[in-house]
Protein backbone atom coordinates (compact mmCIF):
# COMPACT_ATOMS: atom_id res chain seq x y z
CA UNK A 1 0.00 0.00 0.00
CA UNK A 2 1.27 3.47 -0.73
CA UNK A 3 0.98 6.41 1.64
CA UNK A 4 -2.13 7.91 0.06
CA UNK A 5 -4.02 4.67 0.70
CA UNK A 6 -2.82 4.52 4.29
CA UNK A 7 -4.17 7.99 5.02
CA UNK A 8 -7.72 6.66 4.79
CA UNK A 9 -7.28 2.98 5.56
CA UNK A 10 -5.03 3.10 8.58
CA UNK A 11 -7.84 4.31 10.82
CA UNK A 12 -9.60 0.97 10.34
CA UNK A 13 -6.94 -1.50 9.17
CA UNK A 14 -3.53 -2.50 10.56
CA UNK A 15 -1.50 -1.93 7.41
CA UNK A 16 1.88 -3.25 6.38
CA UNK A 17 3.10 0.26 5.60
CA UNK A 18 2.20 1.58 9.04
CA UNK A 19 3.91 -1.36 10.70
CA UNK A 20 7.16 -0.65 8.85
CA UNK A 21 6.92 3.05 9.58
CA UNK A 22 6.48 2.33 13.28
CA UNK A 23 9.54 0.07 13.23
CA UNK A 24 11.89 2.24 11.19
CA UNK A 25 10.57 5.72 11.92
CA UNK A 26 10.11 6.52 8.23
CA UNK A 27 8.43 5.24 5.10
CA UNK A 28 9.72 2.00 3.63
CA UNK A 29 9.00 1.27 -0.03
CA UNK A 30 8.88 -2.08 -1.80
CA UNK A 31 10.73 -2.27 -5.09
CA UNK A 32 9.53 -4.98 -7.48
CA UNK A 33 12.42 -6.94 -8.95
CA UNK A 34 12.70 -9.80 -11.39
CA UNK A 35 15.30 -12.51 -11.40
CA UNK A 36 13.90 -13.73 -14.73
CA UNK A 37 12.42 -16.80 -13.07
CA UNK A 38 9.75 -18.97 -14.62
CA UNK A 39 7.04 -21.17 -13.10
CA UNK A 40 6.62 -24.96 -12.87
CA UNK A 41 3.08 -24.42 -14.05
CA UNK A 42 4.40 -23.03 -17.33
CA UNK A 43 7.59 -24.92 -18.13
CA UNK A 44 5.95 -28.35 -18.14
CA UNK A 45 7.12 -29.54 -14.73
CA UNK A 46 3.56 -29.38 -13.40
CA UNK A 47 1.68 -28.03 -16.37
CA UNK A 48 1.69 -25.54 -19.20
CA UNK A 49 -0.19 -22.32 -19.76
CA UNK A 50 -0.05 -21.23 -16.13
CA UNK A 51 -2.97 -20.42 -13.86
CA UNK A 52 -6.09 -19.51 -15.80
CA UNK A 53 -6.08 -15.93 -14.43
CA UNK A 54 -2.43 -15.32 -15.37
CA UNK A 55 -0.99 -13.73 -18.49
CA UNK A 56 2.67 -13.49 -19.45
CA UNK A 57 2.10 -9.93 -20.65
CA UNK A 58 0.85 -8.90 -17.21
CA UNK A 59 4.40 -9.40 -15.93
CA UNK A 60 5.94 -7.41 -18.79
CA UNK A 61 6.98 -4.63 -16.46
CA UNK A 62 8.77 -7.07 -14.15
CA UNK A 63 10.92 -8.94 -16.63
CA UNK A 64 14.10 -7.31 -15.36
CA UNK A 65 16.05 -6.42 -18.49
CA UNK A 66 18.88 -4.99 -16.38
CA UNK A 67 20.87 -6.23 -13.43
CA UNK A 68 19.21 -6.27 -10.05
CA UNK A 69 21.29 -3.24 -9.07
CA UNK A 70 20.00 -1.40 -12.14
CA UNK A 71 16.42 -2.42 -11.38
CA UNK A 72 16.78 -1.14 -7.81
CA UNK A 73 18.02 2.21 -9.11
CA UNK A 74 15.39 2.55 -11.84
CA UNK A 75 12.36 1.52 -9.79
CA UNK A 76 12.99 3.20 -6.46
CA UNK A 77 10.90 6.10 -5.23
CA UNK A 78 13.12 9.21 -5.23
CA UNK A 79 11.59 10.36 -1.95
CA UNK A 80 12.49 7.14 -0.11
CA UNK A 81 15.67 6.37 1.77
CA UNK A 82 15.14 2.69 2.59
CA UNK A 83 13.53 -0.17 0.68
CA UNK A 84 12.37 -3.76 0.68
CA UNK A 85 13.52 -5.80 -2.33
CA UNK A 86 10.48 -7.65 -3.67
CA UNK A 87 10.95 -10.57 -6.04
CA UNK A 88 7.44 -10.57 -7.46
CA UNK A 89 7.20 -12.01 -10.95
CA UNK A 90 6.39 -15.70 -11.41
CA UNK A 91 7.86 -18.17 -8.86
CA UNK A 92 10.82 -16.50 -7.19
CA UNK A 93 12.05 -19.62 -5.38
CA UNK A 94 12.00 -21.75 -8.53
CA UNK A 95 15.64 -22.02 -9.63
CA UNK A 96 18.87 -23.64 -8.54
CA UNK A 97 19.89 -22.72 -5.02
CA UNK A 98 23.07 -20.98 -6.17
CA UNK A 99 21.09 -18.84 -8.63
CA UNK A 100 18.57 -17.82 -5.99
CA UNK A 101 21.23 -17.01 -3.41
CA UNK A 102 23.11 -14.86 -5.90
CA UNK A 103 19.92 -12.91 -6.72
CA UNK A 104 18.93 -12.40 -3.10
CA UNK A 105 22.48 -11.46 -2.07
CA UNK A 106 22.76 -8.93 -4.88
CA UNK A 107 19.47 -7.31 -3.92
CA UNK A 108 20.50 -7.08 -0.27
CA UNK A 109 23.95 -5.68 -1.10
CA UNK A 110 22.61 -2.13 -1.28
CA UNK A 111 22.89 -0.39 2.11
CA UNK A 112 19.47 1.14 1.47
CA UNK A 113 17.73 -2.26 1.24
CA UNK A 114 16.61 -3.33 4.69
CA UNK A 115 14.76 -6.50 3.79
CA UNK A 116 13.59 -9.07 1.30
CA UNK A 117 10.15 -10.19 0.13
CA UNK A 118 9.98 -13.34 -1.98
CA UNK A 119 6.81 -14.22 -3.89
CA UNK A 120 6.27 -17.88 -4.68
CA UNK A 121 3.98 -20.90 -4.79
CA UNK A 122 3.40 -23.06 -1.69
CA UNK A 123 4.84 -26.14 -3.42
CA UNK A 124 8.14 -24.55 -4.49
CA UNK A 125 9.84 -23.81 -1.17
CA UNK A 126 12.63 -26.21 -0.24
CA UNK A 127 14.28 -26.55 3.15
CA UNK A 128 17.47 -25.07 1.72
CA UNK A 129 15.60 -21.94 0.63
CA UNK A 130 13.94 -21.62 4.02
CA UNK A 131 17.35 -22.00 5.67
CA UNK A 132 18.69 -19.22 3.44
CA UNK A 133 15.81 -16.87 4.21
CA UNK A 134 16.16 -17.66 7.90
CA UNK A 135 19.85 -16.73 7.72
CA UNK A 136 18.99 -13.30 6.31
CA UNK A 137 16.60 -12.75 9.18
CA UNK A 138 19.32 -13.62 11.66
CA UNK A 139 21.50 -10.95 9.99
CA UNK A 140 18.85 -8.37 10.87
CA UNK A 141 16.99 -8.12 7.57
CA UNK A 142 13.19 -7.95 7.36
CA UNK A 143 12.32 -11.20 5.55
CA UNK A 144 8.92 -12.09 4.14
CA UNK A 145 7.75 -15.15 2.24
CA UNK A 146 4.73 -14.23 0.09
CA UNK A 147 2.69 -17.34 -0.64
CA UNK A 148 0.15 -17.31 -3.45
CA UNK A 149 -2.66 -19.45 -2.07
CA UNK A 150 -5.67 -17.74 -3.72
CA UNK A 151 -8.21 -20.23 -2.28
CA UNK A 152 -8.29 -22.95 0.35
CA UNK A 153 -10.69 -25.05 -1.74
CA UNK A 154 -8.90 -27.72 -3.75
CA UNK A 155 -11.76 -27.87 -6.25
CA UNK A 156 -11.19 -24.18 -7.01
CA UNK A 157 -7.43 -24.61 -7.20
CA UNK A 158 -7.94 -27.40 -9.72
CA UNK A 159 -10.45 -25.30 -11.65
CA UNK A 160 -7.95 -22.45 -12.06
CA UNK A 161 -5.06 -24.81 -12.91
CA UNK A 162 -2.93 -24.08 -9.85
CA UNK A 163 -1.44 -27.59 -9.55
CA UNK A 164 -1.00 -27.36 -5.78
CA UNK A 165 -3.29 -28.08 -2.84
CA UNK A 166 -4.29 -26.31 0.34
CA UNK A 167 -2.26 -28.89 2.24
CA UNK A 168 0.84 -27.72 0.34
CA UNK A 169 0.16 -24.24 1.65
CA UNK A 170 -0.46 -25.40 5.22
CA UNK A 171 2.82 -27.32 5.38
CA UNK A 172 4.90 -24.52 3.86
CA UNK A 173 3.40 -21.76 6.00
CA UNK A 174 4.10 -23.74 9.17
CA UNK A 175 7.65 -24.63 8.07
CA UNK A 176 8.43 -20.98 7.32
CA UNK A 177 6.94 -19.52 10.47
CA UNK A 178 8.67 -22.15 12.62
CA UNK A 179 11.94 -20.65 11.33
CA UNK A 180 10.87 -17.12 12.21
CA UNK A 181 10.16 -16.22 8.57
CA UNK A 182 7.07 -14.07 8.30
CA UNK A 183 4.40 -15.14 5.84
CA UNK A 184 2.13 -12.95 3.71
CA UNK A 185 -0.75 -14.90 2.17
CA UNK A 186 -2.30 -13.86 -1.14
CA UNK A 187 -6.03 -14.51 -1.61
CA UNK A 188 -8.28 -13.85 -4.61
CA UNK A 189 -11.91 -12.95 -3.98
CA UNK A 190 -14.51 -13.89 -6.60
CA UNK A 191 -12.87 -16.92 -8.19
CA UNK A 192 -15.15 -19.08 -10.37
CA UNK A 193 -17.73 -20.89 -8.28
CA UNK A 194 -16.84 -19.02 -5.09
CA UNK A 195 -18.87 -16.58 -3.03
CA UNK A 196 -18.84 -14.95 0.39
CA UNK A 197 -18.87 -18.28 2.24
CA UNK A 198 -15.77 -19.49 0.39
CA UNK A 199 -13.86 -16.27 1.09
CA UNK A 200 -14.65 -16.31 4.81
CA UNK A 201 -13.87 -20.03 5.05
CA UNK A 202 -10.52 -19.58 3.34
CA UNK A 203 -9.72 -16.66 5.63
CA UNK A 204 -10.60 -18.73 8.70
CA UNK A 205 -8.44 -21.64 7.58
CA UNK A 206 -5.48 -19.38 6.91
CA UNK A 207 -5.84 -17.66 10.28
CA UNK A 208 -6.09 -21.01 12.04
CA UNK A 209 -2.77 -22.09 10.51
CA UNK A 210 -1.19 -18.72 11.23
CA UNK A 211 -0.15 -15.91 8.91
CA UNK A 212 1.52 -12.58 9.53
CA UNK A 213 -0.03 -10.59 6.70
CA UNK A 214 -2.65 -10.80 3.99
CA UNK A 215 -3.05 -9.49 0.47
CA UNK A 216 -6.56 -9.42 -0.95
CA UNK A 217 -7.14 -9.21 -4.69
CA UNK A 218 -10.42 -9.09 -6.55
CA UNK A 219 -10.61 -11.42 -9.54
CA UNK A 220 -10.02 -9.44 -12.69
CA UNK A 221 -9.69 -10.70 -16.22
CA UNK A 222 -6.54 -9.77 -18.11
CA UNK A 223 -5.76 -10.07 -21.79
CA UNK A 224 -3.94 -13.19 -22.88
CA UNK A 225 -5.21 -15.33 -20.01
CA UNK A 226 -7.32 -18.47 -20.23
CA UNK A 227 -9.95 -16.63 -18.23
CA UNK A 228 -10.25 -14.03 -20.98
CA UNK A 229 -11.54 -16.75 -23.29
CA UNK A 230 -13.81 -18.20 -20.59
CA UNK A 231 -15.22 -14.75 -19.84
CA UNK A 232 -15.88 -14.11 -23.54
CA UNK A 233 -17.85 -17.37 -23.69
CA UNK A 234 -19.90 -16.36 -20.65
CA UNK A 235 -18.50 -19.18 -18.51
CA UNK A 236 -17.36 -16.94 -15.66
CA UNK A 237 -18.48 -13.64 -14.18
CA UNK A 238 -16.80 -10.93 -12.11
CA UNK A 239 -17.95 -9.10 -8.99
CA UNK A 240 -19.29 -5.58 -8.95
CA UNK A 241 -17.38 -3.00 -6.95
CA UNK A 242 -20.07 -3.08 -4.26
CA UNK A 243 -19.96 -6.87 -4.03
CA UNK A 244 -16.20 -6.98 -3.73
CA UNK A 245 -16.03 -4.17 -1.20
CA UNK A 246 -18.63 -5.92 0.96
CA UNK A 247 -16.75 -9.23 0.99
CA UNK A 248 -13.36 -7.60 1.56
CA UNK A 249 -14.72 -5.50 4.44
CA UNK A 250 -16.16 -8.59 6.11
CA UNK A 251 -12.86 -10.42 5.75
CA UNK A 252 -11.04 -7.49 7.35
CA UNK A 253 -13.56 -7.37 10.19
CA UNK A 254 -13.02 -11.10 10.82
CA UNK A 255 -9.22 -10.67 10.94
CA UNK A 256 -7.46 -10.20 14.31
CA UNK A 257 -5.67 -6.89 14.68
CA UNK A 258 -2.22 -8.50 14.94
CA UNK A 259 -2.39 -9.60 11.28
CA UNK A 260 -1.20 -6.96 8.81
CA UNK A 261 -2.94 -6.08 5.57
CA UNK A 262 -0.56 -5.37 2.74
CA UNK A 263 -3.27 -4.87 0.14
CA UNK A 264 -7.05 -4.84 0.10
CA UNK A 265 -7.58 -4.67 -3.65
CA UNK A 266 -5.69 -4.88 -6.91
CA UNK A 267 -5.65 -2.81 -10.08
CA UNK A 268 -4.63 -3.56 -13.65
CA UNK A 269 -3.45 -1.33 -16.45
CA UNK A 270 -6.24 -0.35 -18.80
CA UNK A 271 -4.41 -1.85 -21.76
CA UNK A 272 -4.37 -5.25 -20.04
CA UNK A 273 -7.76 -5.19 -18.30
CA UNK A 274 -10.79 -6.94 -19.77
CA UNK A 275 -13.10 -6.83 -16.75
CA UNK A 276 -14.32 -5.46 -14.42
CA UNK A 277 -13.89 -1.88 -15.55
CA UNK A 278 -13.66 -0.59 -11.98
CA UNK A 279 -10.45 -2.59 -11.45
CA UNK A 280 -8.52 -0.09 -13.59
CA UNK A 281 -8.26 2.29 -10.63
CA UNK A 282 -7.33 1.56 -7.03
CA UNK A 283 -8.92 4.49 -5.22
CA UNK A 284 -12.59 3.56 -5.79
CA UNK A 285 -11.89 0.16 -4.22
CA UNK A 286 -10.07 1.68 -1.25
CA UNK A 287 -12.82 4.25 -0.70
CA UNK A 288 -15.64 1.70 -0.93
CA UNK A 289 -14.02 -0.64 1.59
CA UNK A 290 -13.08 2.20 3.92
CA UNK A 291 -16.63 3.52 3.86
CA UNK A 292 -18.02 0.17 5.03
CA UNK A 293 -15.39 -0.16 7.77
CA UNK A 294 -16.12 3.36 8.97
CA UNK A 295 -19.83 2.61 9.27
CA UNK A 296 -19.74 -0.96 10.53
CA UNK A 297 -16.43 -1.43 12.35
CA UNK A 298 -12.81 -1.90 11.39
CA UNK A 299 -10.35 -4.75 11.51
CA UNK A 300 -11.10 -7.30 14.20
CA UNK A 301 -14.55 -5.92 14.99
CA UNK A 302 -16.19 -9.28 14.22
CA UNK A 303 -13.54 -11.46 15.82
CA UNK A 304 -14.78 -13.48 18.76
CA UNK A 305 -12.05 -13.75 21.37
CA UNK A 306 -12.15 -16.60 23.88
Amino acid sequence: MNNSENLSLNRYVHTFGDSLREKYGENVYKISLSGNFTCPNRDGTLGRGGCTFCSVASFAGNNGTGTLREQLFENRNPRARIFLAYFQAYTSTYAEFTVLKKCYDEALASPRVIGLCVGTRPDCVSDSILDLLESYGKQGYDVWLELGLQSSFDTTLERINRHHTFEDYRITAIRARNRGIRVCTHLIVGLPGEGLMHSLTTLGRVLDIGTDALKLHQLHIVRGSQMEREYARGEITVLSLEEYAGIAALMIQHTPENVLYERVGASAAGSMLVAPEWASKRWPVINAITGILAREGGQGSRVRYA
